[in-house]
């Protein structure tokens, strides 16, 4: 089992899953540098202490990748003194609009219509390798800002689970992290501290049942299987990971030595 270095991270009051990454293990035994990648779901509720505490990292960049749609529903991102916000949606507001409108508004038996008998895992599966293959150049100019100047950096989408899940994988991928870890460190967003908050409307009584709750937790748990299907994609679309870096994302070798140098001790 990959051994971690023992977590120092502060439990921040508005802002969901925040943890860097720094000391996950390398291939060829170095490790992520502590500080200059962290991870965490939206900004948009953080009270003045956690933007002091954010504040405080040294922040070159903050990557946003929430869509518009998600913006308005929790609002923009704190405004952090001296550190760039680079929005770059992950998704299209209007895929699945009429999907998440039903898990904030449907019924039991319309819940039970597009969530049940496995319907909700398979359309995480599919989302992971949608980002991962669609999104190249979302995940390019991420990788490209990483290697040229934009560290330290927090990557961020709503529940800090699944857009920013994928995009931390990609750039661990990228300076050579054992693949156990990453994944390890990805399912560390299932802890009850970090999860994100299911918004229902109705009447709690009926909004946040235990079926209910049941039904909708494929879409808000971090599965291993659910990064798998990324691993998967980039493997069957193509070859490799090298191959990925290099024709998916446009990454030279001199790129990614950089990066290595940017995030690794």
């Amino acid at each position: 089992m990959t051994q971690q270095v023992p977590s120092t991270e502060p439990e921040l009051a508005g802002v969901r899953n925040f943890r860097d990454v720094g000391g996950l293990p390398t291939e060829d035994g170095r490790r992520v540098r502590p500080g200059v990648l962290f991870r965490s779901g939206h900004l948009a509720h953080a009270t003045e202490e956690d933007a002091a505490f954010l504040g405080s990292l040294g922040l070159h960049t903050v990557f946003d990748f929430r869509n518009a749609a998600d913006q308005k529903l929790e609002g923009p991102d704190v405004a952090l003194p001296g550190v760039r916000n680079v929005n770059l949606p992950l998704s299209d507001p209007a895929d699945g609009a009429e999907f998440w409108k039903m898990v904030r508004d449907g019924d039991l038996d319309q819940l039970r219509a597009i969530l049940a008998d496995g319907k909700a895992a398979a359309r995480m599966v599919a989302s992971y390798r949608t980002i991962v293959t669609e999104r190249t150049a979302e995940h390019s100019r991420v990788l490209h800002s990483l290697a040229e100047d934009s560290v330290p950096a927090l990557m961020h989408c709503a529940a800090g689970k699944d857009r920013a899940g994928i995009s931390i994988a990609v750039t661990l991928l990228a300076v050579g992290v054992e693949r156990d870890a990453i994944v390890a460190d990805y399912l560390e967003s299932n802890a009850k501290h970090r999860r994100y908050k299911v918004r229902r409307n109705g009447s709690p009584d009926s909004a946040y049942t235990p079926e209910v709750m049941e039904l909708l937790s494929p879409l808000f748990d971090a599965r291993a299987e659910y990064l798998q299907a990324a691993f998967g994609s980039i493997e069957a679309t193509w070859g490799g990971l090298d191959a990925y870096f290099e024709q998916g994302l446009g990454l030279t070798s001199r790129t990614r030595e950089r990066l290595r140098e940017r995030l690794l001790d």
